[in-house]
């Protein structure tokens, strides 16, 4: 049984993948570094204010975030960068199931900085519920998930429109466009990440990916720290 489910996530990834030129994996490694570096200087220094200005529920909320940025580009460029073969296959499982906690973890901070407001309790409790039942998805059977999980990214993504009053109500407005203009760069990268045979395209959407993410993070910070200074 273990061998087959080996056998079709190979088969899956091969199905779903052409090989790449050495100069889109090199280009795709630096973006995927630059994104790194962006997660890991800036989700530090995000931490450490938060730990000043945040209360220990949201200190936890962002700590919960930049973890989840951090695991989703390293899942990302160690599948991207993985020659093909079985550990390419199990890689391709992490990466994917990886969005789905990127996309909650990216959710908590905000809805957490609400605070007792009902629409933020509720939409918590379901973005993280929607994302964990897609990790379970992508992790154990990928192989009947496939691009079927695109629109459940973008449903779980732009979820929070239902939330848009109170998000606009506690956040700075520069914060709330920030937010917008993130998950606008996400789903306009979709379109490259689809277009496979078009040069470049995996650096491009990852290019959008990272992009949406920075916007996010500035968004995150000023929601939680600089209107707190």
């Amino acid at each position: 049984m273990r061998a087959k489910l080996s056998r079709n996530a190979r088969a899956y990834v091969l199905r779903h993948r052409r090989a790449f030129t050495l100069a889109e994996l090199i280009a795709d490694g630096v973006v995927h570094g630059v994104g790194l570096l962006v997660a890991v200087i800036a989700g530090t220094v995000l931490i450490s204010l938060a730990v000043v200005h945040a209360t220990g529920a949201e200190i936890a909320a962002v700590a919960i975030y930049v973890a989840s940025f951090v695991s989703l580009l390293s899942a990302s460029m160690a599948f991207n960068l993985c020659p093909l073969g079985p550990i390419k296959a199990w890689l391709a499982r992490i990466d994917q199931a990886a969005i789905f906690l990127f996309i909650a973890g990216s959710y908590t901070p905000l809805l957490i900085a609400l605070g007792d407001v009902p629409i933020a309790d509720k939409l918590l409790i379901f973005v993280w519920a929607t994302a964990l039942i897609g990790i379970a998805l992508k992790l154990f059977i990928p192989q009947h998930f496939g691009r079927l999980a695109i629109p459940f990214y973008l449903a779980i993504g732009w979820s929070g429109i239902l939330a848009f009053q109170a998000l606009e109500a506690a956040l700075p407005a520069t914060a709330i466009w920030l937010l917008v203009a993130g998950g606008v760069a996400y789903s306009a990268g979709i379109i490259f990440h689809l277009w496979e045979k078009l040069a470049f395209q995996n650096v491009l959407w990852h290019a959008f990916v990272v992009t949406g993410a920075t916007l996010h993070l500035i968004a995150i910070f000023e929601a939680m720290v600089l209107i707190r200074m």
